[in-house]
């Protein structure tokens, strides 16, 4: 039970425990000659195990759905194991380390579900020549694809949903130039991940004369009363929550407690679940967050999700009601990209299992757009996506959405990023890097 949520995964593991086998060939028994592994190196345990759990238990369903309705994808089944990483960037590399040369052609990708973790494996799978998916999440300038060839945020990054936050703000004041004069408050997680989006909110403060503060908040974010009581002090006109786990319903507690209103509070996606607000109660009444992909049943793939295995007491999620959640949604989101990308790599390569390398041509040639969504019953449950060479990020745009107290209600459509802002440092960023690292940049104009 976490949070009051339970979760298949919460069960007990073992001693050694972080490994569990899972694979779905008939009979239990291995198909080398037909099967994609998968490593599924995700954290079921500790203060960020309700994202965790719920981020697997949808990409998990979505593989065995292909598995089970398909054959699996051109009759390559797919196969997974689970290692977990509790969101501790050692676990995570033993992780990998440990499942990345399994099944016939070793891992087709790894998702790290930890910007700490993305960042202690860019080089490792560089290297192995491995793709790395982070989707929404991660190094933002690795979405430059001539300097990072095998990590892929994609979906949307930080600093284009951070464009995004400040253009909704924006919208809300009135127009862009009412930013002027504004203070802003960035209440983060004191992290990596909490600090990635730092330097884009400077630059944004900048262009639109606003003062942004930042506010750490240490891990796990339990205690957070100093942080409010600074909120106070400041007397801003917005705060950012860039939460994570446990920190996100501590601090709408604490907001509430200083006053400060929720509605004026706009979270980052890590920050938008229900297992972030259902803990806050009243507190969280009003709370904005942006997300990229949506909360809800009623859509065809999660219908179809719950159908086949929750209506016959299936599945990987224990607790039903976390079917059609925002991570749980986010999950399935995860699956649609690792099929398709799987799929497209078939394209050029056959019907057959593919190396790391091979799937990686197919990341960065995915094509997901309206008409595949609706196909795959996935209309309005995420943007369309269109990833590059240069560019494997693919999409930017982000919704907001607003906790009434029982439910998420969308109050905008899809708000682009702002790519005349982010684009110009992704490339700085990742020029550094690479003249840090001895990077040579790859010429696009001769990948095919």
């Amino acid at each position: 039970m976490i949070n009051g949520f339970l979760t298949r995964a919460a069960r007990p593991l073992g001693a050694a425990a972080t490994v569990v086998a899972l694979t779905l060939a008939a009979g239990g028994a291995l198909a080398q000659a037909k099967e994609q592994f998968i490593p599924a190196n995700v954290y079921w345990v500790g203060p960020y195990a309700p994202a965790g759990s719920g981020m697997a238990a949808g990409w998990i369903d979505y593989m065995t759905l292909i598995n089970e309705r398909d054959g699996g994808i051109n009759g390559v089944k797919l196969v997974w194991e689970k290692c977990e990483t509790e969101y501790n960037n050692a676990r995570g590399v033993e992780c990998y380390e440990r499942t990345k040369t399994k099944g016939p052609t070793g891992a087709a990708m790894i998702h790290s579900f930890s910007t700490g973790i993305t960042y202690s494996l860019i080089d490792k799978v560089t290297a192995d020549k491995i793709p790395m998916v982070t989707i929404g999440y991660g190094r933002t300038d690795a979405s430059d694809g001539r300097i990072f060839p095998y990590v892929f945020p994609l979906v949307t990054n930080y600093w284009s949903q951070n464009t995004a936050k400040i253009k909704y703000i924006g919208q809300k004041e009135g127009g862009m130039d009412k930013l002027k004069g504004k203070k802003i408050v960035n209440v983060y997680h004191d992290s990596a991940y909490g600090k990635e989006t730092i330097p884009i909110l400077d630059a944004q403060a900048k262009k639109y004369g606003f003062t942004v503060s930042h506010i750490a908040v240490p891990h796990p974010g339990n205690e957070q009363q100093a942080q409010w009581l600074q909120v106070r002090q400041i007397k801003p006109d917005w705060v950012i929550l860039r939460g994570y786990g446990v920190m996100n319903p501590v601090a709408l507690k604490a907001a509430a407690k200083v006053g400060f209103p929720r509605e004026k509070i706009v979270g980052v996606w890590w920050s938008g679940a229900e297992e972030d607000v259902v803990p806050a109660g009243d507190a969280a009444k009003g709370f904005i967050a942006a997300g990229f992909n949506v909360a809800g049943t009623n859509y065809p793939i999660v219908q179809e999700l719950t159908k086949r295995f929750y209506t016959k007491g299936k599945g990987e999620m224990d607790d039903k009601t976390r079917i059609g959640s925002i991570y749980y949604n986010r999950g399935v989101v995860h699956g649609i990209i690792t099929v398709e990308a799987i799929r497209k790599a078939q394209e050029k390569y056959g019907k057959k299992p593919l190396t790391g390398e091979q799937v990686r041509w197919g990341l960065e040639n995915l094509n997901i757009n309206d008409a595949r969504l609706k196909e795959l019953g996935a209309t309005n449950f995420m943007q369309a996506l269109k990833v590059s060479c240069t560019d494997h990020e693919g999409g930017g745009a982000v919704k907001f959405m607003q906790w009434d107290g029982k439910k998420w209600n969308i109050i905008t459509d899809w708000i682009a990023s702002d790519q005349s802002i982010v684009r110009p440092m992704i490339e700085e960023s990742a020029a550094r890097y690479a003249k840090e690292k001895g990077v040579t940049p790859r010429d696009c104009s001769k990948e095919g």
